[in-house]
């Protein structure tokens, strides 16, 4: 293989990436101040109006307990809307094809796409996060832990969006799989409630749905409490990863959806 060959086009990379950061900064109300506002809401009304009636879960104040969770759902539900609509509509206006054109690999073009939906995702986790703190008392005992996790599953899920915006044919298609199933299954992985709590029938079932292990990470780096092996956690948002980069590649090569 040539020297040229194995060299990365990061001018290409940063053009792509720029290129979905302005989008994001053009409608900053939806794409930022929103997803804060909602998850604000979830903080009022389960942390502090709910959650002064509850006992303490594993040893912290509820608050405390469902805001990783929070945190994991925001990161999740943007990272993947991000990344599925910024593909999506050079697909849906025939621009897909010039980039398609462009001297960049299938790989370079993903990694611009899925580093802007992971800072976009990141700068709405880091502002909920700094909300949080005036609802709830919490100390964080393992941040690089929380820092790792939280940056593998924003690029875990923004490749997951990838994959959805180049297989939808419309724009209902792109709006199923998060509002249909990406949100309920977070709200059933464990965000307002620990595994414990559930009978032993629904706590097995519980074990197949990913965002149990996604909750569970990011709070066992919040406070060391989890329900499953954190090391788990890490294996399934690892081989997730995988397998949706896998995808894109295999759709890029053979050009499926592509083609209108």
């Amino acid at each position: 293989m040539k020297v040229n060959e194995m060299r990365v086009n990061w001018i290409g990379i940063w053009t792509v990436y720029l290129k979905e950061m302005t989008r994001t900064s053009r409608v900053i109300g939806q794409t930022i101040i929103s997803p804060v506002i909602t998850t604000t809401l979830y903080f009022v009304v389960f942390g502090a109006a709910v959650g002064s009636n509850i006992d303490e879960l594993q040893g912290v104040s509820y608050g405390a307990f469902i805001m990783p969770g929070l945190i994991m759902l925001s990161l999740t539900t943007n990272s993947l809307t991000a990344a599925s609509s910024g593909i999506y509509f050079p697909k849906w206006t025939g621009v897909i094809y010039e980039l398609l054109t462009a001297p960049l690999s299938y790989f370079e073009i993903c990694l611009g796409y899925v580093l802007s939906a992971t800072t976009r995702a990141l700068i709405i986790a880091a502002i909920i996060f700094l909300v949080s703190m005036y609802y709830v008392d919490f100390t964080i005992k393992y941040p690089l832990f929380c820092l790792f996790f939280a940056f593998i599953t924003t690029i875990s899920f923004a490749l997951f969006g990838i994959v959805l915006g180049l297989v939808a044919k419309s724009f209902e298609q792109l709006t199923l799989m998060p509002n249909f199933l990406i949100t309920p299954l977070s709200f059933l992985g464990g965000i307002f409630y620990n595994l414990e709590m559930l009978p032993p029938f629904w706590r097995n079932v519980s074990t197949f749905n990913p965002f149990v292990y996604m909750n569970n990470g990011l709070r066992f780096g919040f406070y060391g409490i989890t329900d499953v092996d954190p090391m788990l956690c890490v294996a399934v948002i690892c081989l997730f990863s995988a397998l949706n980069l896998s995808i894109i590649l295999w759709i890029f090569h053979t050009g499926f959806r592509l083609r209108q």
